[in-house]
């Protein structure tokens, strides 16, 4: 890619936007960051410029008319499905809203823009059959996950009306150091603060972790090769793992001798199996390179480094 080439990261300073704004700066494009945290805790090495802004601003419109981005993908949002189920609005506006303001604000300011939104499988909610494909009715069992879906309407929206560049990315259970919260860092905490280990669920459920640096990898593949009609991709690894089978890879990782026991209650919302079909993506290159048996080792040395400093 040329040095030329300007990328436009929205919640920048979040855990996919920080792999993302690494990822793109290492191959040599220019990374303008926007996000709501101040500038100490924003990816500034790997940013040409970071703006300090809570979306959606008028601001946004003067930045793309001074510096038109060739790609701009949007990180930014709320990413819990709890809190969407306690406060549905909030959930709306940082999801829906924001999204439909940012597309708007392409059309009129840099209509040549290729837009990637972050969405999520939780648009699938409980899939009818393993591993899911694009091709599943969506089904959300969430706000959070009816919230993605219609961003996901929104891209295709823009694509078929104003024939503006989009595509939506389904990722499946995001992980990687630097990642507090969800599944994997709480088996961390629990296990190296208590040296004890309850956890939600029966640890029948699975899921399929892809860790943020093929996110970021996927993300630099769809901008370059993807049709931008307002289509969706699976980005996950193929690969489904049981909760418990998950934790004995972590305990193993943190070399704890615990054995974990599950309260058998599944939260609401959540979905019970995960498998992403992701035949559609590796149509365009894309092939995950981090096992997951060695992105949890070095999550569980991260974690480790984090919570007890060795």
């Amino acid at each position: 890619m040329s040095d030329q080439l300007t990328l436009l990261i929205t919640g920048v300073a979040g855990f996919i936007g920080r792999y993302v704004a690494r990822y793109f700066s290492d191959k040599g494009w220019s990374v303008i960051g926007i996000d709501n945290s101040p500038p100490e805790n924003a990816p500034l090495a790997n940013l040409s410029t970071y703006y300090r802004l809570q979306l959606p601003t008028a601001e946004l419109s003067d930045i793309l008319q001074k510096s038109p981005p060739y790609a701009c993908i949007h990180c930014a949002g709320r990413a819990s499905v709890g809190l969407s189920l306690s406060d549905p609005g909030s959930d709306f506006y940082a999801s829906t809203a924001l999204t439909f303001e940012i597309l708007n604000a392409l059309r009129l300011n840099a209509p040549q823009c290729r837009f990637v939104f972050l969405s999520s499988a939780a648009v699938y909610g409980n899939p009818h059959s393993l591993p899911v494909s694009e091709e599943q009715p969506p089904a959300p069992l969430s706000p959070y996950g009816f919230h993605k879906w219609q961003c996901e309407q929104l891209c295709w929206e823009f694509a078929k009306v104003y024939q503006l560049s989009a595509t939506s990315l389904r990722i499946f259970s995001a992980y990687g150091p630097g990642l507090r919260r969800q599944v994997i860092w709480d088996i961390c905490q629990k296990a190296l603060a208590r040296n004890s280990l309850i956890l939600q669920g029966t640890g029948r459920e699975s899921r399929d972790f892809i860790h943020a640096i093929d996110i970021a990898n996927a993300l630099s593949i769809v901008v370059d090769k993807a049709p931008m009609q307002g289509e969706v991709y699976n980005l996950g690894t193929g690969r489904e793992v049981a909760i418990a089978q998950l934790t004995d890879l972590v305990l193993q990782s943190l070399d704890l001798d615990i054995r974990p026991q599950f309260d058998g209650i599944v939260p609401s919302g959540n979905p019970a199996n995960w498998q992403a079909d992701i035949s559609k993506l590796e149509q365009l290159g894309f092939f995950p390179t981090v096992p997951l048996e060695r992105g949890i080792k070095t999550f569980a040395n991260w974690c480790r480094a984090e919570l007890i400093g060795i």
